[in-house]
């Protein structure tokens, strides 16, 4: 199944024979990602015993068997689930990002909540798990999914903060030029679902918790037998967390967002005991870690050699501003055409990681974006230098910040594309209105749901230089 939705109109313009590698390199990457058939490829069910890789449950002994997820993966990852246990399954809830015609269960609840900010709907959602919860014992099993995006998406916040509060935590948090972790530090120090404290609520009615997450985390080693269970698990929902309290303060302070915060919120941060802390420990839970931000690059280096493509994996710890990364790329691209530094092309660099992009005047937005296109529409501006070479960024879980597309494809022919139709680059990456820039141009990468969560995605193909032009 092709998971990039619009690849006949990629190639159909600019340098084709570059995208169709980059693409293709993509696509294949994403198809092995996909949670849904890693899920299936370690779980099924045999009379009344539960198999998940190397462990089992005997479900005869269970009385409620729940499934609970949130995530922007999470629609594949509880479809699994809802259909490996079919009629075993008592309830699902799960709050997914964008509800695809493709969705299908059985008896889960599905709820679409906000991403990258936090919504009405997924907060009624939260409330329905906590009653879930809350009536749940000792005999009871929750089989729980989690992916990247569940901060914003399982949210609930502690009694005394209000959804709006939330929300504005979240929105000044992602514009402040906060790498993620610190971001999550406020986020699960203020919530009743996140940093654990959904798994702190099984663990206080005595039911039991197998959960599968897709980590996203920026230093996550990379995956090894998804089947032996993971027991270094952290963060998210249902597992314990690595951020703390003075975290969340110190970021408070580094990034001088006091006054941009809701005083709710700062006051609460600043001034709670260690009541307030997150949980740091659940040995009795079970956790299967399907992928991680590794991963990616990993899968897609074997894919290209299996394509007779060099390549080579530059980082999957990249962060900073998405813009400069763009840059970054682009001159790298010069340096092997012109020298063969740090290799000679042709080539394929890979990298992955979250970069961000920092806005502290909501007033210059002018249209819609996120990081991907951000750091592909900034490559564009040097690439046009580069004969051939072509940079995609994407979001690998198909939605790249405020905009409908996964993120952005271009290459050494998009500024001058751009230009033509009188687009200015630089104003787009001014006023943040890269969607529109790149999708005037055809430039857009649009997948819908992927099925998978791990951060940022890049390929950066880079061509040998013609003899001919070589010689001149």
């Amino acid at each position: 199944m092709n998971k990039i939705k619009n690849y006949d109109s990629l190639i159909s313009h600019g340098d084709i024979e570059s995208r169709k590698i980059v693409l293709d390199i993509t696509n294949r990457t994403l198809q092995r990602l996909d949670a849904y058939q890693r899920i299936k490829s370690i779980m099924h069910v045999d009379g009344d015993i539960l198999h998940i890789g190397t462990k089992t449950w005997d479900l005869s002994k269970k009385r409620h068997v729940y499934l609970l997820g949130a995530g922007k993966a999470c629609n594949h990852m509880a479809m699994a689930v809802d259909e490996i246990l079919g009629d075993r399954l008592t309830k699902g809830i799960a709050i997914v990002k964008i509800a695809e015609e493709t969705d299908h269960f059985r008896n889960t609840d599905v709820y679409v909540g906000g991403h990258p900010l936090p919504n009405q709907a997924g907060y009624e959602a939260c409330l329905k798990i906590l009653d879930l919860v809350d009536h749940a014992g000792p005999d009871d099993l929750f089989i729980v999914v989690i992916s990247g995006g569940s901060s914003a998406l399982m949210s609930c916040p502690i009694e005394g903060i209000t959804l709006d509060d939330e929300i504005k935590t979240t929105d000044v948090m992602l514009k402040s030029g906060a790498g993620i972790y610190e971001i999550n530090a406020i986020r699960r120090h203020i919530s009743a679902m996140n940093g654990g404290m959904l798994a702190k609520r099984i663990e206080s009615v005595g039911a039991e918790l197998i959960g599968f997450g897709i980590s996203d985390a920026v230093g996550t080693p990379a995956t090894k037998d998804i089947g032996v269970p993971y027991e270094k698990y952290a963060s998210t929902p249902m597992g314990p967390d690595k951020t703390t309290l003075e975290d969340a303060r110190r970021v408070i302070r580094d990034y001088d967002v006091a006054d941009r915060l809701p005083k709710n919120v700062v006051d609460y941060l600043m001034n709670v005991g260690p009541e307030g802390e997150t949980p740091k420990a659940f040995p009795n839970n079970t956790y299967f870690l399907l992928n991680t931000l590794p991963d990616s690059c990993i899968y897609a280096k074997e894919i290209a050699e299996e394509m007779g493509i060099n390549a080579v994996i530059l980082s999957s710890f990249l962060e900073g501003e998405s813009r400069d990364a763009g840059t970054f790329f682009a001159s790298i691209a010069r340096e092997s055409q012109a020298y063969g530094n740090p290799f000679k092309p042709p080539y394929v660099i890979l990298s992955s990681g979250e970069t961000t992009t920092q806005i502290l005047d909501n007033s210059v937005i002018e249209g819609h974006g996120g990081p991907g296109q951000e750091l592909t529409l900034s490559f564009a501006l040097a690439a046009k230098k580069t004969k051939g070479a072509c940079m995609l960024s994407i979001d690998s879980e198909g939605t790249d910040g405020t905009a409908p597309v996964a993120g952005g494809i271009c290459d050494s022919t998009s500024f001058d594309a751009a230009a033509g139709k009188g687009i200015d680059i630089h104003h787009a990456l001014r006023t943040h209105s890269c969607y529109e820039a790149l999708s005037e141009i055809g430039d857009a990468v649009f997948t819908g749901n992927t099925g998978t969560n791990l951060c940022d995605f890049n390929v950066l193909y880079i061509p040998a230089v013609p003899e001919e032009e070589e010689s001149k």
